[in-house]
């Protein structure tokens, strides 16, 4: 082998082969990259297109009402998202404010507190979650969730609940198992796995070196945690959570299921909503090509689109600015 096939030494080149064969390669392998970057970029840039054109009709016609106002009238050509985005942004709050909590209690455990013999079977079976398909989670709510929720759960929330101010209001009413609270669950056990799997990651990456002074001062393990690893790594959880946000916002079959599909908002989380994946799903093969109907719904989808694109770019934005601290 010459020594102009070689690899430049760290420091001292470009890094790149220095015969015309390498060269050829390289250039040929970085095209390929550029070409596969680019197309996922056209794709993007094509679904939003199609999205805002099929929308545009609907934009022109109820202006920005259409976002902030809740008539959803068929018949009567009258259209709106209050309703939709009330459901899609409760549904993963709830879904957040359970699955966060419970993400980090478990990747805690499987980093510091599980024995080896039970730490990896207890992590693939959390991660096996993660390959149920959502229409089998919206199945399994429907028909077993549901008649807890109902049963169970929705009445002891309800009579322990009611006599709270402004609490009281989010779980009034009558218990009838589907609804926001029910899909808010189920939400957050889809995501569970995900952000285990990332959170996971993020707490194996705190050296060492910290967590054993800090119990070498007579930390507690519950004080390494909330005042060492969180803190470590706050800013990559941060960017786990909203990345399960992102998730949470876009899942369609199993919030058909369990949210109820109703066209309203109520201030109680047992009440039904709609959000805009379950109607789109619901109503979508019922629109005639062109009609306004179609168009409101393209215009939901284009909605749905740029908030969860916005979601997962400043998730992305979190975490690369803690991989660069």
């Amino acid at each position: 082998m010459t020594a102009d096939t070689l690899i430049d030494r760290p420091g001292t080149g470009t890094g790149r082969l220095k015969d015309g064969k390498g060269g050829t390669a390289d250039i040929i392998f970085r095209f390929a990259l550029t070409m596969a970057a680019t197309l996922v970029l056209l794709v993007i840039a094509a679904i939003m297109l199609l999205l805002l054109r099929g929308g545009l009709p609907a934009l022109m016609k109820f202006g920005p009402e259409f976002f902030i106002t809740t008539d959803w009238d068929p018949n009567n050509e009258i259209f709106s998202a209050g309703v939709m985005l009330y459901g899609t942004i409760a549904t993963a709050i709830i879904a957040i404010l359970v699955a966060v909590p419970a993400s980090l209690g478990i990747s805690f455990f499987l980093t510091e507190v599980a024995p080896q013999v039970i730490r990896r079977p207890v992590g693939i079976a959390i991660q096996l979650l993660a390959a149920v398909p959502s229409i089998i989670f919206g199945m399994w709510g429907f028909y077993v969730v549901a008649p807890i929720m109902r049963d169970l759960v929705q009445p002891a929330l309800i009579s322990g609940l009611h006599w709270l101010p402004v609490v009281g209001y989010l779980f009034a009413g009558p218990a009838k198992g589907t609804g926001i609270l029910t899909t808010g669950l189920i939400l957050a056990l889809m995501i569970l796995p995900f952000m285990t799997a990332l959170f996971v990651e993020v707490l194996e990456s705190v050296p060492g070196v910290i967590k054993e002074a800090s119990y070498g001062i007579g930390s507690t393990t519950f004080e390494v945690f909330t005042t060492v690893s969180v803190p470590y790594g706050r800013t990559a959880i941060i960017g786990a959570a909203m990345l399960g946000l992102g998730r949470a916002l876009g899942e369609t079959m199993a919030v058909t299921f369990v949210i109820g599909n109703a066209n309203r908002i109520s201030a109680s989380l047992m009440a039904s909503g709609a959000s805009i994946s379950s109607v789109i799903a619901n109503q979508f093969n019922e629109s005639a090509p062109g009609s306004l109907l179609q168009s409101s719904l393209l215009l939901l989808g284009f909605t749905l689109f740029v908030i969860s694109f916005i979601v997962l770019a400043l998730a992305r934005y979190l975490v690369r600015n803690r991989l660069k601290g």
